[in-house]
Parts: structure tokens; sequence; C-alpha cells
């Protein structure tokens, strides 16, 4: 009779061990897969900023082509104390810019920008020699080589980070320049650029943020106004993207350009200009190596500039 009791004590004990232990192993394996790196949340995929750079550098070996297409309208000139004046005729521009970026190793990505624009000016104040009102010139601007190499991967707190290398060569026409042209065949700025600097990103959701900080230096260069000494410069973009559905994103930038005294070489002899934009996009991601962005970028505030409207087409085609 005891070995009785004692054997169904023991199948008690089991029945409720058991299911305790079958619990216990649930919870650690929902804790397991709650926490591995295939179950966490992950930045959504956007097709980044227009004109703010982006901070993580493309994967090794793979190659994007990024073309841009923009219409200039300059509605206005900003004076040395930043208002607004006439701009002496109607003078207008269309651009088209390629990118070809390419990760040449682990965080590391090298990118061209090769740009071609079609510039032409009509009812202009001051006639050129031939009495004409009216012009057009296109060509290609100056190209630019920049790398990116990554930094610092985003944390909980940290952003991601990058610093970036640049240099714009003087390949657009800018000197023997043709007076009946009023301006519109001078396609480059006529010296090489030095840029370095940071990139930024951050994901605070639903918001993805972009920041640049950079430092430029342009060498000396003569022209048909004889030797010119530009002025260092600082560069501030800000984006901000906004992820309406998986496909669609909203897009805002503030950028900036502001003019600065020069850390090398003789005291600059071109008066300090400035410029405060905005553009508001919308970002389209079509395939998984297609997207589309559009947006309009509005100058608000400058001086010794022109101030101009620029609506702005672009796509990226990761090609591998």
């Amino acid at each position: 009779m005891k070995q009785k009791r004692f054997w169904v004590m023991l199948l008690l004990v089991m029945c409720l061990v058991q299911p305790a232990t079958v619990w216990s192993e649930e919870l650690e394996k929902s804790a397991e897969v709650a926490t591995s790196p295939a179950r966490q949340e992950e930045c959504p995929g956007t097709f980044g900023p227009i004109l703010t750079d982006t901070t993580v550098p493309a994967d090794v070996g793979a190659l994007e082509l990024q073309p841009f297409w923009y219409f200039i309208s300059v509605i206005d000139s900003f004076s040395p104390s930043w208002r607004r004046t006439s701009a002496g005729g109607d003078f207008y521009s269309f651009g088209f810019d390629l990118q070809i970026t390419y990760g040449a190793w682990e965080n590391l990505e090298v990118f061209t920008v090769i740009p071609m624009a079609v510039n032409w000016a009509s009812s202009v104040n001051e006639p050129g020699p031939s009495g004409d009102r009216s012009a057009s010139y296109g060509g290609f601007g100056d190209v630019n080589l920049t790398f990116k190499y990554l930094l610092l991967n985003e944390g909980p707190l940290a952003p991601a980070m990058s610093a970036i290398f640049a240099t714009d060569f003087p390949t657009g026409h800018y000197k023997r320049l043709n007076p009946n042209n009023l301006g519109t065949d001078e396609l480059g700025g006529g010296s090489f650029v030095f840029t370095t600097g940071l990139n930024l990103a951050k994901w605070i959701k639903p918001f993805i943020f972009y920041g640049n900080l950079y430092y430029s230096m342009p060498t000396s260069f003569t022209n048909d106004d004889g030797k010119q000494e530009p002025r260092d410069f600082v560069t501030v973009n800000l984006a901000a993207e906004y992820p309406i559905t998986e496909k669609w994103i909203a897009l805002l930038e503030l950028t900036s350009a502001w003019d600065a005294g020069r850390l090398f070489g003789p005291h600059p002899n071109i008066e300090p200009a400035g410029l405060v934009s905005i553009l508001p996009g919308i970002e389209f991601m079509a395939m998984e190596n297609l997207s589309f962005a559009f947006g309009v970028n509005v100058d608000l505030a400058g001086k010794n500039t022109d101030a101009t409207v620029m609506p702005i087409l672009s796509l990226v085609w990761a090609v591998h």
C-alpha cells in the first residue's frame, strides 16, 4: 500500500514540475528571439537627402549611379546688406549632374560628380557690344571628386559619423568670356577647391536626421578681371526625413554657405557672400535598387549672390 502511494505522489510531482519547466524554457526562447539582431528594429531604407550628403558609405564593390536634373530661375539678387534687388534681366539654367559612387573598400566610398548645364539670358538691362539682350551657352562645369570614410557607427545615443575629403577641379569655362554671351558662358569657378569636413546621421524614430559641416579652401586663379583671391567658405547643411509609408518619405533640407577669410594665401580680394536655402521634397522607393526624389530649393536669404528657385529631380540606381 505504501509503495502504491509513493508512485502516485511521484506522478503528481512530475505533472506539476513539467509544465513549469516547459514554461521557463519558452520564456528563455522568447527573450532570445526578442533580443536577437534579426528581430531588432532597423532604420527604414530611404533615398536620402537631395543636396545634403549622406553619412554611411556604400558597401564594398557597390556601384551607384545618381543623375540630377534641375532648372534654375534667378528671381532677384541679394545685395551686400542682405536685401533683394533686381537681377537685371531674366536668367535661367538647365542642368544635368551625374554622380558615380563606388564602395572602394570597407567603410570607404569614392564618388565623382560630372556637371553639365545650359544657361540663357533674356531681357537683359545692359546689352552686350552687339546690342543683343539675349544669349545662351552650354557646356561642362567643375568636376568634383570626393572620398568618404566612416568614423563611427550609429549607436543607441551616438550618431553615425563619417569624414570627407573632396576636390573641385576647374574644368568649367571661366575665362576668355565673350561679352555678347551676357555671362551665360561662365560655367566654372576657376579654382581648385579643397574641402574637408564631417557628415552625421541619426535615426530618432520616426525621423531620420542628417548634418554636414565642411570647410572649403579655393586656390587663387586668374580670369578676365585679373588675379582673383577667393575666400574660404563654410558649408552647414541640415536635413530630416519622415517615412510616411514603406515607399513614400517626406524630406526637408536647410542648406547654407558662408564666406570667411583665408587660412592660407594672400588676403582675399572678393567681397564675402552668404546664402541660406530651404528644400521641401518627397521620395519614392520604387524597387530595392531604384529610388526617386523630387524637391524645390528656394533661396531664403543671402548677400552678394543670386536669389533663385530650383526644382530638382534625382534618382539612385544601384548597379551592383
